[in-house]
């Protein structure tokens, strides 16, 4: 008798722990998710993603609202979402202890601005993909105009193409080469403000200070663009201080091993 009152005993407490458990599991579900903490991370003062702009977007999306309950809630859902968004490089959402929810980003860092053929207006990223323009600020970069006709698609990846025997690469990824070129050298990019793409396909480089155009021609990989740049810099370092800036109305590095100056 006493064996039974036993396993009648355990019996009855095992399933009061699984009931306990059970009814602490469903009042742990349908609690509200507090506030997302957010943290986002740009190397720019000024941010294309605000916190405010980041929780409206996946409240659009229904993934995210002030009142949605643990159960509802699909972290990797979030994560994916805002990974796609094409501002952002790096995502980690993940769920605290409770009902607190924690999402890290981090920005992409634009280099350059395009104004296309189209009247479209879009950013270049230092990885070479394609960012939107943002309505919280306009990035202080590299402007491209002129002969441009590559549409604002955020799955393509430009910069790729860096053969150094390719004469055939697209514009986009020339654009690419420019920009990430005088993002990293402190000397062009405080002097490089603008750049053309005329009609011969030749890149023309407009200064901040004095009057004269600089053509560039082509820019297929990053050795050729390189060259032309320390060309162009040694013109300026030897040559400028002695003759002054506005004395040349041209200066042109597009061909191999030369410096071409028109008065």
């Amino acid at each position: 008798m006493k064996i039974w009152l036993k396993r009648i005993f355990w019996t009855l407490l095992i399933l009061g722990v699984f009931v306990v458990f059970y009814l602490a599991g469903q009042t742990e579900a349908n609690r509200i998710v507090n506030k997302p903490m957010v943290a986002i991370h740009s190397s720019d003062e000024n941010t294309f993603l605000t916190e405010q702009e980041l929780l409206k977007r996946l409240e659009f999306k229904i993934l995210l609202n002030k009142n949605m309950r643990l159960k509802s809630l699909r972290v990797q859902h979030l994560e994916h979402a805002i990974a796609l968004m094409p501002e952002v490089k790096e995502v980690n959402v993940f769920r605290e202890l409770g009902a607190n929810l924690q999402i890290d980003v981090t920005l992409r860092k634009p280099i350059a601005r395009i104004f296309n053929m189209q009247g479209e207006s879009y950013y270049i990223d230092q990885e070479g993909f394609m960012m939107n323009r943002s309505a919280l600020h306009t990035a202080r970069v590299l402007v491209f105009s002129g002969q441009i006709y590559q549409a604002y698609n955020p799955r393509i990846h430009c910069g790729f193409i860096n053969n150094n025997n390719l004469k055939s690469s697209k514009i986009i990824d020339q654009i690419f080469h420019i920009s990430n070129y005088v993002c990293n050298d402190p000397l062009m990019h405080r002097l490089i403000g603008q750049v053309y793409l005329d009609s011969k396909g030749d890149f023309i480089l407009i200064p901040v200070l004095g009057e004269q155009q600089i053509v560039f021609g082509s820019a297929h990989n990053d050795k050729e663009v390189a060259d032309k740049f320390e060309r162009l810099k040694h013109f300026y370092k030897e040559a400028l201080p002695h003759e002054g800036w506005n004395k040349y109305k041209e200066i042109s590095v597009k061909y191999e091993g030369q410096i071409v100056c028109r008065k």
